[in-house]
């Protein structure tokens, strides 16, 4: 008798998937704001958006993913923070516009479902979601069976947030004179990792359990350190302070980024020597012997946020900043010039 074909038969195992939401419905809920409506389930998420608290709302939304980060996610078999890694990614780019985030939806596609490793990843994504006061009202989780290798999965996500019309961060009121000041990254963030594994793990033949003195964790450990989110830090100086622009140091590094926060009349000067750069980085530019001027267009180089604000401003900003314990650098200005970048010291003084 020919045998009856299930859908598990086809490598889709609907079982899985309802032990996946098992393991990470506690923390999905812990991420809740009030406005939440419903719960774990429905065909969509249900925000209330309290509109009474704004003259003119604007919904800012973002999406973005991990990029090829997850390599060495599957390669250490460490899934616990490349969540965080799809939360900060689009949460980071709507806070540049002024917002604050109000929810995040992710989606998870997978060769094979293997639930405790989906709910590494999904707690990673709650955790972050709840650190940034952001509230994890949906996702999808697709078994794709013969589209991805078994053990390996993408992971993209999608940020809404809110900002009041009149108080939209844009280029519009950056001015000549203004100061850059730079927060630290965490690491490499989540950009530049097809050079990064290029230079570690074709050139140099690493495996991602060395280590160097240099480092304060093994290789791979300091690589998949999670891109930090911005949010906590900068929403109290978004309220309290004149805020000209904003920049998130992603792909393209500082090239390609900070001109996007700048009119088109204006350039910025940075002063790479302004902050400590990472040890990470200097090790990738001497183990791949990589030209100055591509790290700075690549990677964030240590700084993975940039406020833009006229002097005076500036110098509160850094007074509250160090009030709270948290450092900031003056990295740079913005000058009359050609919509660009200039830097100097840093790797490229090297």
């Amino acid at each position: 008798m020919e045998k009856k074909l299930t859908y598990r038969d086809a490598g889709v195992d609907i079982d899985a998937g309802n032990e996946s939401v098992k393991l990470i419905k506690d923390s999905v809920r812990a991420t809740y704001r009030p406005e939440v409506l419903g719960d774990l389930g429905g065909f969509g998420g249900l925000f209330a958006l309290q509109a009474a608290k704004y003259k003119e709302p604007v919904l800012v939304s973002g999406t973005d993913g991990v990029g090829t980060k997850l390599r060495l996610a599957f390669m250490l078999d460490k899934h616990d923070t490349v969540g965080q890694d799809a939360v900060a990614m689009c949460v980071n780019d709507i806070l540049v516009q002024g917002a604050e985030p109000l929810f995040f939806l992710d989606y998870l596609a997978v060769g094979k479902l293997v639930p405790t490793q989906a709910a590494a990843v999904v707690k990673g994504v709650a955790a972050a979601c709840k650190e940034s006061g952001c509230a994890l009202i949906g996702g999808e989780t697709a078994e794709m069976a013969g589209f991805y290798a078994d053990g390996e999965y993408d992971i993209a996500g999608f940020a809404v947030g809110v900002v009041e019309k009149s108080k939209i961060i844009t280029s519009e009121r950056v001015r000549e004179g203004d100061v850059l000041l730079g927060l630290p990254s965490s690491g490499v963030h989540s950009n530049g990792f097809s050079l990064v594994r290029k230079i570690c793990f074709e050139q140099k033949g690493f495996t991602g359990a060395e280590r160097f003195p240099e480092l304060q964790k093994t290789l791979g450990e300091e690589l998949l350190t999670p891109t930090r989110l911005y949010p906590r830090t900068c929403l109290p100086l978004i309220e309290k302070f004149d805020i000209h622009g904003m920049v998130h140091i992603t792909g393209g590094g500082f090239y390609e980024n900070i001109p996007r926060a700048l009119p088109e009349h204006l350039a910025a000067e940075v002063d790479a020597s302004a902050w400590q750069m990472p040890p990470i980085f200097r090790l990738l530019q001497e183990w791949g012997n990589v030209d100055g001027h591509e790290m700075y267009r690549t990677f964030n180089m240590g700084i993975g946020m940039v406020i833009i604000a006229a002097p005076e401003e500036a110098a509160k900003i850094r007074a509250h900043l160090a009030s709270a314990g948290e450092e900031v650098y003056e990295i740079g200005c913005v000058k009359k010039g050609a919509h660009d970048v200039t830097i100097k010291g840093g790797v490229l003084d090297a």
